[in-house]
């Protein structure tokens, strides 16, 4: 097992950070592992990572010590995935498209155009013999839903998990690539789909988490072997504070989703790097991101992430979790492997899911053969609403599913428990203090009905009844009684 690589990355200062808060930064540099950090309290924390790329960084050192040596590992059928994080205008597009997908400036060029440059190159390289495919597939993660921006009729793709293959999109469009150049004419169409929007930090906000993926395939003739590896390039939506991107409306419910999914993504990656035995269960189905990268947290994949900070002390705050959230994901272990299979095996199992119909009806089909009629249908549901889909041959993945049901069920059911427990509490106080309001009445009418009536009788039995008491309760009980009345 191996960690997976974190480096961080520092933008210049921005013409508008400079305008409002000069050249201030909260960085100092020790060398290209470690930098002293400066928090909003002017209290110093020293931070490590496997690279340090400050403001004057090309983008070519980012690539080859982030990118290179996974891009080879997934020529070679190891999968790898490079996700970019930070707050939203930290250079996580920058560092991922450059200045634009067909920029000319080599300097500029960001980790997707080289990326597709490497894949090729490494394919050039290799042994002759070896047939190699290269298909691309790009999706992005907007409010909760996954859609397709190679086919935008695809609004809703649905994410499953196979045994031999890890997590997939079903139905996701997958675009063969002969060249460097076709690709990024590809990657052009595709990023002109992807939502975007106008924040007072940044003019072009990504509005959504997108996803690239490359599957490179290999066909080994003499071996009837078939290798695979996947390339997955993630550019994350950043993390917004609301007083600072001056959200509204649309983009304001665009910024809560996107902190959800990211809040859930912090969430996956404290229970990854828990203490032994502290962590029994990994939260990946609370969004949609985190199920995507399932793998590529903790699982079949080679993984590296760069934080994307400002050095602007007036971002101290955001760059510091950043910093935090990098130092945290550090102690993440991986098992990248190689994916190999035989040819006869890898055509049954596409044979198997041939179409999404077939498959519902084989796993409809052993369902009613196990469960009643509406707990079917029930079931159906779920697994539409949420989903859900697994290899419907294995005994084995339909238990997984109807643990994943079960599971759903009992963490539904504990979150309404706890709302229900909050209800109640905040009611019993509601109660307590309607109790003291009565109380209080009732003893000013106590007080007023004597004067009204112009005796004094009541009180005079209570007094008696409290003189009774005294023998039996302390005195100043007594006094306290009688002081009220």
């Amino acid at each position: 097992m191996s960690n997976i690589t974190v480096c961080a990355r520092f933008r210049p200062l921005s013409s508008k950070e400079k305008a409002n808060y000069g050249n201030s930064v909260c960085i100092r540099g020790v060398d290209s592992e470690t930098f002293i950090f400066k928090d909003e309290k002017d209290e110093d924390f020293k931070f490590s990572f496997d690279r340090v790329f400050y403001e004057n960084s090309e983008q070519v050192d980012v690539y080859e010590f982030l990118a290179l040596p996974i891009i080879r590992d997934a020529v070679n059928a190891i999968n790898g995935t490079i996700i970019t994080y930070g707050q939203t205008g930290a250079g996580k597009t920058y560092s991922m498209e450059g200045l634009g997908i067909l920029e000319s400036d080599e300097r500029k060029k960001g980790l997707l155009q080289r990326a597709v440059n490497g894949l090729f190159d490494c394919i050039k390289s290799s042994e002759e013999s070896v047939k190699y495919t290269i298909k691309f597939s790009m999706v992005e993660i907007y409010m909760e839903k996954v859609r397709d921006l190679l086919d935008l009729s695809k609004d809703n793709i649905q994410i499953k998990e196979s045994r031999v293959q890890g997590i997939l999109l079903s139905g996701v469009s997958e675009i063969p690539i002969s060249d460097p150049a076709d690709a990024m004419q590809t990657l052009s169409s595709g990023i002109a789909n992807r939502a975007v929007g106008e924040t007072q930090m940044n003019m072009a906000s990504s509005r959504s988490h997108c996803i690239y993926i490359f599957t490179a395939q290999q066909e080994l003739n003499k071996e009837k072997r078939v290798k695979a590896g996947k390339l997955v390039l993630v550019d994350l939506a950043g993390s917004e504070k609301v007083e600072k991107t001056g959200a509204e409306g649309k983009v304001l419910e665009e910024a809560k989703t996107i902190n959800k999914s990211l809040s859930a993504l912090g969430n996956v990656i404290n229970a990854l790097t828990c203490s032994p035995g502290k962590a029994s269960h990994i939260p990946y189905r609370d969004s949609k991101l985190t199920r995507i990268l399932q793998d590529a947290l903790g699982g079949n994949s080679r993984t590296a992430l760069l934080c994307c900070c400002s050095p602007s002390s007036s971002n101290a705050s955001e760059s510091f979790s950043t910093l935090r959230f990098g130092t945290r994901a550090k102690h993440i272990k991986a098992s990248p492997r190689a994916n190999c299979r035989e040819e006869n095996s890898a055509r049954d199992n596409e044979a198997s899911y041939a179409t999404k119909d077939e498959s519902s009806e084989r796993i409809l089909h052993q369902l009613r053969e196990r469960l009643d009629v509406e707990d079917v249908k029930l079931l159906e549901e779920l697994f539409i609403a949420e989903g859900i889909f697994f290899d419907p041959n294995s005994v084995e993945d339909l238990e997984l599913a109807y643990e994943d049901v079960t599971f759903r069920t009992i963490s539904s059911l504990k979150q309404a428990v706890e709302e229900l427990t909050n209800s109640v509490e905040e009611l019993s106080t509601e109660n307590k203090v309607l109790k003291n309001r009565l109380a209080a009445q009732r003893i000013d009418v106590l007080r007023k009905e004597p004067e009204e009536n112009g005796n004094s009788s009541f009180l005079h039995k209570i007094l008696d009844l409290c003189k009774l008491a005294s023998r039996v309760w302390p005195f100043s009980v007594v006094q306290t009684l009688t002081s009220k009345l």
